[in-house]
């Protein structure tokens, strides 16, 4: 029996750890199927506190867990196939195995959509993103792409065009998801370029470790070429990584937790923490903080229960 079992293991899943695992309360961390969550595929972070000349992703959400670890945080390999929340203790299939806890931060993140290119995944991280708020300020003066038709398209294209000297949005179709006042802003303005009917079948350099270029395709006429690019944006969205728990926790249409307040879910005992329930801000930072409430809310709970 834990106290407190944390799902994730990315910036959210470590601060809860390392709060909970000082309050006493030996957390048991599940890993996960993305290890280190989206920080993982990022090489360079600028923006989180503390760094002044930038830390590595995976290096920061390391030291998060060494750091957890240090005050006597588990953790272990696996993902959740399966679990039950419909009395306590909660119940937890992990690879299989089952897993009983009193408390249960959720900290499982939300995946970014990929195309599914050949080269893509070898290119994450060195110019590929699924971010433009975290790796924009990367491409200053250069040419970049954004791949996508919806509101987070248009807002990370207007947001790129703050450093790209030109920005290039990529749209199978002509017609957007994006509200009227997100594309009006992106068409306004003189940086941004669209090109419709169009998509991308590859995106390169592998050998070079770094984006250099995509090969584009028009729908219509079925014309292919290939066109320089600096910089490769994907902006069709995010799966957050709710399965198991669908019809138990309370979730919006997309999947994202329903949060009741602070850190808390609509079944007593269970929290959140992170991109699993915020769809706004997504940021390292922030997924911190998440962390902490999560925690810190969970320590309180089992306080008044008397563990």
């Amino acid at each position: 029996m834990r106290n407190v079992i944390i799902l994730g293991s990315g910036c959210a899943g470590n601060t809860a750890a390392i709060y909970t695992a000082r309050a006493g309360l030996n957390p048991l961390v599940i890993i996960g199927h993305e290890p280190g969550g989206q920080l993982s595929l990022t090489t360079e972070v600028e923006n989180f506190p503390g760094f002044p000349d930038g830390i590595n992703g995976p290096d920061l959400v390391m030291n998060m867990q060494k750091q957890a670890e240090r005050f006597g945080a588990e953790y272990i390999y696996g993902s959740v196939g399966e679990a039950d929340l419909s009395q306590r203790p909660f119940r937890l299939n992990i690879d299989g195995e089952w897993q009983e806890c009193r408390t249960l931060i959720i900290a499982s993140g939300a995946s970014a959509r990929w195309l599914g290119l050949p080269n893509e995944q070898k290119l994450i991280g060195h110019g590929v993103s699924s971010c433009a708020t975290c790796d924009g300020a990367f491409y200053r003066d250069r040419k970049v792409m954004v791949i996508g038709g919806g509101d987070s398209a248009m807002e990370e294209a207007t947001f790129l065009t703050r450093f790209g000297r030109e920005v290039t949005l990529v749209h199978r179709r002509e017609e957007f998801r994006a509200s009227k006042i997100m594309l009006d802003r992106a068409r306004a303005n003189p940086k941004v370029k669209f090109l419709l009917n169009t998509v991308v079948d590859d995106v390169y350099d592998v050998s070079r470790n770094l984006v250099t270029g995509v090969k584009l395709r028009d729908l219509k006429s079925g014309r292919a070429w290939d066109q320089e690019v600096d910089g490769f944006f994907l902006a069709i969205g995010h799966v957050p990584n709710t399965k198991p728990f669908v019809g138990q926790i309370d979730l919006d249409p997309d999947g994202y937790i329903l949060t009741k307040g602070g850190a808390r879910t609509n079944i007593t005992g269970v929290f959140h923490a992170g991109d699993v329930q915020d769809r706004v801000y997504r940021q390292a930072i922030t997924a911190a903080g998440a962390g902490c409430m999560a925690a810190i809310e969970a320590e309180r709970f089992l306080e008044a229960e008397g563990h």
